[in-house]
């Protein structure tokens, strides 16, 4: 294992570092979002199943209207609208699968650090040539881009093959949309979208992956409970005192600004302010589509606050390589 190492430059040594974290937690990194993805297949199946029951092999109607018709004489705009939709139900199913990696990479940096001080591992990679800081940063990595990645590849998959499934349900019924799909969608236009959002993510996630690292650097024993308890008890006592209050800000102000910075930061579209929907006028899905593009997403690293607590996640990280260079044991 030593030799592995040792003879590669650094850009190699730290492929397999990556290499490393993905083989040890292949579990979490893969199968994990490939299981949600899978239950949802087959939730769909299952959906499909009970209709056919339902339905037997009529063909779908609409009052006096057979649905294939409907679907063939679509205005422009009426299919603009349709494929808006579907690339809607693409990133909500996408969007799952994230909640899925975003909990995989929570419980992931809490014991990176943790784990290998408490099973003595950290003792034998010490003893290669490789530095704290690329170990850390494998980890950063990790977490920031690798799980995102394939959380991303794994969502639109499954997205894909929802969709497939009730293509051919409805083409069993007489209804062809797979021109829709086809044509009036943009599944691979809403995967390049969602990649393009990976380095909005990547700051935005900077302050909980560098407080998980941190706690789980410092932590002797439960970094989960400290990793939460800390803000989350913060919270309590401001909310008690009504701290928030005396600093003239909102009573949510911390919650919101402090504890979900701290521990939800890594949660897809986390930066949204979804409280700014209320005052927009959606009139069909493709004004939906229009609102999430990805300049108004970027928007969000105009804020200052975006940068601050970048620069905090990175301190955090720093202070983690730090600990981890320090402390051999848990």
């Amino acid at each position: 294992m030593k030799s592995l190492f040792a003879n590669h430059g650094a850009p190699r040594t730290f492929l397999s570092l990556l290499r490393r974290e993905f083989w040890e937690h292949k579990g979490g990194l893969l199968w994990a979002p490939v299981v949600a993805g899978s239950l949802l297949l087959i939730m769909t199946m299952m959906a499909l199943s009970v209709a056919q029951i339902g339905l037997g092999k009529s063909k779908v109607q609409m009052g006096a209207l057979n649905l294939n018709q409907i679907t063939q004489n679509l205005t422009e705009n009426q299919r603009a609208e349709v494929g808006a939709a579907i690339d809607i139900s693409t990133l909500t199913t996408a969007g799952q699968i994230g909640i899925v990696v975003s909990i995989v990479v929570f419980f992931y940096c809490l014991g990176a650090l943790y784990d290998e001080r408490r099973d003595r591992s950290v003792l034998f990679w010490k003893s290669l040539p490789i530095s704290d800081r690329d170990t850390v940063l494998s980890k950063v990595l990790t977490a920031l881009v690798v799980a995102p990645t394939i959380g991303i590849l794994i969502g639109i998959t499954t997205a894909l093959g929802v969709h497939l499934l009730l293509a051919v349900y409805l083409a069993f019924h007489g209804v062809n949309v797979f021109d829709l799909l086809l044509a009036a969608a943009n599944p691979f236009k809403v995967f390049g979208y969602l990649l393009a959002t990976i380095p909005l993510n990547i700051v935005w996630a900077l302050p909980t992956v560098g407080w998980l690292l941190l706690c789980s650097a410092w932590a002797r024993s439960k970094p989960f409970l400290w990793a939460v308890a800390l803000p989350i008890g913060a919270g309590v006592l401001s909310s008690w005192f009504d701290v928030m209050r005396e600093l003239s800000l909102p009573d949510t102000w911390f919650w919101t600004q402090i504890v979900a910075r701290l521990l939800g930061s890594i949660v897809p579209a986390s930066w949204i302010d979804f409280s700014t929907l209320e005052r927009i006028d959606f009139r069909g899905p493709e004004d939906f589509m229009d609102w999430a593009s990805l300049g108004n997403f970027y928007s969000v690293l105009a804020e200052p606050s975006a940068w601050i607590w970048a620069a905090a996640g990175v301190a955090m990280i720093v202070l983690s390589i730090r600990l981890r260079r320090w402390r051999d044991e848990g």
